[in-house]
């Protein structure tokens, strides 16, 4: 029992709660182990007794062949065969033969390490070299059973548990929250999961959606949900990869990572990040955060980087291709052991000419921390909440999103910091001209301060409601300031306190002409004054739209030049397409661009008063 004990110190257990809880209690209330069984059929207790009552116990069939002959090697060891088996007891001479009994069946789990080899008799070096197991799995009901029974054999044996790392799963439940029952009727067959599925959709939602030794709800719904945001993101941003590296006629043989923009390097750093975080939380046999860090990456790759980077993959531009290239890689190699087949059609496709045959086959991605830029991450955060606030002021504002405005004021701790090209994204994205501080442009905005009472509640305990009026007290504008720097003090009955952005709620309301979004203590105004020119470039981003979405309905493939016929009764949508014309044309790959009557129309859109007819070129 002491020894059992000893060996569970040292083991570790996922979730770390069962050793010294549910499997420590059972060593510490350990009672002995009653091995012999009254069965028809099963691994024979190798003890042979004699009319004396002289017991021998057996070690193994070439030990039972000494006593009784060379016949014993060839005699089916198990019940009831082995029981015609005598020999003369060692002891007195007298017959001895098998006790009825047969060894309980747990017996022969825990014994599996060294019996499955034939262990001592037969593959001595190949039971050594991989004793003790580095990693068991198995559910939670499996604590006082086969988890228990390796280590007491293994410890009784060779004084050393079966394993080092226990991973306990948690049980598999309905979409309900029942536990999956014949009796209910509510049993899912993992074979037709897979078959309407896939296998690496089982995979990965078995691996990903939750901790392994949390309860687990399972049903064709959950399933699919974790496919579309997931695996088929990822498919998707493979085939673009793909189409454009065929369409702009790229080698990825040709693929290096220099002359990057400040948006590659930060997918090239992440990709670093993303293989070092993988591996530490497989490690650690935390497949949850594993899989959150991948389908994390995977969002952030499809619908940042690419989305930000497709004018230059129209453009078959090279660091952006290998860009991309580079960072599929390393997710395919991490998601590799989640998802074996849709990764390994992925490698054949995109990577296997270049490097090792099977992504199985691959070395798992490097990485060192000096690869891995954490400014460039931060800023890269920072620069996506503030186009995130610009968004949510234009749902608020009722302007459109293709809509052009002249200026957005932002005010967040780090902004003006951000590189140029940062900045420019921030623009593009908000589709604003100008960028500029809110900071000492009070008149945009009214703002107003109160506690956050559950915030400060956690902190400053029956002292809250003093903090609280010390918060509703201060100057607001001055307080939202220092809050926009990290921290800010106020004073309780003589006392500075420091309170966070998570302490105080701030409200800041617009003035007319203006809207403004804000969250975590970082702000966007957007200027909503309308000129003819801001009209007339929201009119040619209308006016390219259409075109687009008809190159699409037509068929057309990405790099077919096109003619385009255009004609308007609408002297405002004239003036805006004349002046952008070419930038229209240039965009939509319009070779021929020409304003006339139109006859068979592809496109007629009523608000803009312009009928469009596309033919390829």
């Amino acid at each position: 029992k002491d020894q059992l004990i000893a060996q569970n110190q040292a083991t570790n257990w996922f979730p770390e709660t069962i050793k010294h809880g549910r499997f420590g209690d059972w060593l510490d209330n350990n009672v002995d182990w009653a091995l012999s069984r009254n069965r028809y059929w099963g691994t024979p207790l190798p003890i042979w007794r004699c009319e004396e009552g002289h017991l021998t116990c057996i070690s193994g069939r070439r030990e039972l062949a000494t006593l009784a002959g060379d016949y014993a090697l060839e005699v089916d060891p198990h019940r009831p065969f082995v029981d015609d088996v005598t020999f003369a007891c060692p002891e007195c001479g007298a017959q001895a033969s098998r006790v009825p009994e047969v060894i309980d069946c747990w017996f022969d789990s825990g014994a599996m390490p060294f019996a499955q080899l034939g262990y001592p008799e037969t593959n001595v070096e190949l039971f050594e070299a991989g004793y003790p197991a580095d990693f068991i799995c198995e559910a939670i009901d499996q604590t006082r059973g086969w988890f228990y029974t390796l280590m007491a054999i293994g410890t009784l044996v060779f004084e050393q548990s079966s394993y080092k790392n226990v991973l306990c799963l948690g049980h598999i439940l309905d979409e309900d929250g029942r536990k999956m029952s014949k009796h209910l009727g509510n049993v899912l067959e993992p074979i037709s999961l897979m078959d309407e599925h896939g296998a690496d959709a089982l995979r990965w939602f078995m691996l990903a959606s939750g901790t392994p030794w949390q309860a687990r709800r399972v049903g064709h719904g959950t399933i699919a949900e974790v496919v579309r945001k997931t695996l088929l993101t990822y498919w998707n941003t493979v085939a673009f990869q793909s189409l454009y590296a065929r369409a702009g006629n790229w080698d990825p043989a040709t693929a290096t990572l220099t002359n990057l923009t400040d948006l590659d390097r930060w997918a090239v750093s992440q990709a670093t990040r993303l293989a070092r975080d993988v591996d530490q939380a497989l490690d650690e046999f935390d497949t949850q955060r594993a899989g959150r860090l991948i389908a994390e990456y995977v969002d952030d790759l499809s619908n940042w980087y690419v989305r930000r980077s497709r004018r230059r993959f129209w453009d078959a531009d090279h660091a952006a291709l290998s860009t991309l290239h580079h960072c599929l890689k390393v997710v395919t190699q991490v998601m590799a052991p989640f998802t074996p087949f849709i990764t390994e059609r992925v490698w054949q496709d995109l990577f296997a000419s270049t490097g090792e045959a099977s992504v199985h086959l691959s070395l798992w991605p490097s990485w060192s921390d000096e690869e891995i830029d954490d400014t460039l991450r931060d800023q890269v955060a920072l620069t996506r909440r503030i186009v995130e606030l610009g968004r949510a002021a234009r749902a608020t504002s009722g302007v459109k999103t293709r809509q052009p405005l002249g200026r957005a004021l932002v005010a967040a701790s780090g902004w003006a910091q951000l590189p140029d090209s940062l900045q420019e994204q921030i623009r593009d994205e908000v589709n604003v001209l100008e960028l500029d501080s809110l900071a000492g442009t009070d008149e945009l905005v009214d703002v107003s301060v109160k506690a956050n009472f559950k915030a400060l509640g956690a902190r400053f305990g029956k002292r809250t409601p003093l903090v609280a009026q010390a918060i509703a007290e201060s100057d607001a504008r001055s307080l939202v300031t220092a809050l926009r720097d990290g921290s800010a003090e106020v004073t309780v009955e003589g006392v500075t306190e420091t309170v966070g952005p998570d302490d105080v709620i701030v409200t800041e309301m617009p003035r007319e002409g203006w809207t403004v979004a804000s969250a975590d203590g970082e702000s966007l105004a957007l200027d909503l004054a309308m000129t003819e020119e801001l009209i007339a470039q929201g009119i040619s981003r209308d006016v390219t739209r259409l075109i687009q979405d008809a190159r699409k309905s037509c068929g057309f493939d990405i790099s077919d030049r096109i003619s385009v016929t255009w004609h308007s009764g609408s002297d405002q949508t004239i003036a805006a397409i004349s002046q952008h014309g070419s930038s229209i044309a240039t965009e939509v790959l319009a070779t021929s661009w020409t304003q006339a009557p139109v006859t068979d129309a592809t496109v007629i859109d009523e608000e803009l008063d312009i009928v469009i007819a596309l033919s390829k070129m």
